[in-house]
């Protein structure tokens, strides 16, 4: 979940109207990973995970991106398969749709022959699979500094300019 909170922490940095859904186990993950709770930037909309009426999880409302941040295997395997029985499923499966950017997060390993067929029927369907996996050529001190070699990566995918990590330099 740090990389939900540091996804969130850069996102309430900019002006983009951002959107919150927990899946069903996503709170026995927070209170196993981050004790202090998730903290919602101001102007952060969260939703319900039955609420269907979210505007995102219609086609006819436009959004730019949806990210997935942690995504576990079920709930990818899921998407893949349009299996859409909450809004944050559905709204998986209307970024498909509509060809909007869709990424995931994975963070499970090792993946099994399963799991990778999931992510590649998603990668045809148009997905973007960012696994979890931090670079620490940066020499990161903290664990906030590890989660945001990935969220870098994640900002680089929506488009979002950033300074969360450190880049690869250029040998002197």
């Amino acid at each position: 979940m740090i990389y939900a909170q540091r996804l969130l922490d850069w996102l309430g940095e900019t002006e983009h109207e951002t959107h919150v859904v927990l899946s069903s186990y996503a709170q026995a993950v927070i209170r196993q990973e981050l004790p202090a709770e998730l903290r919602l930037p101001e102007g952060v909309v969260p939703h319900g995970l039955k609420s269907m009426n979210a505007p995102f999880a219609s086609g006819s409302n436009v959004i730019d991106a949806m990210v997935v941040i942690p995504c576990t295997m079920g709930t990818l395997g899921r998407i893949a398969h349009g299996y859409s029985d909450n809004v944050l499923l559905r709204a998986a499966d209307v970024a498909l749709k509509e060809n909007r950017k869709l990424i995931l997060v994975s963070r499970e390993t090792p993946l099994n022959l399963v799991h990778l067929k999931n992510m590649e029927l998603l990668l045809q369907a148009g997905a973007t699979i960012l696994p979890a996996n931090p670079h620490f050529y940066a020499n990161p001190k903290t664990i906030e500094e590890v989660a945001d070699t990935v969220v870098s990566r994640v900002l680089d995918h929506l488009g979002l300019a950033n300074e969360a990590s450190p880049r690869w330099q250029e040998e002197e």
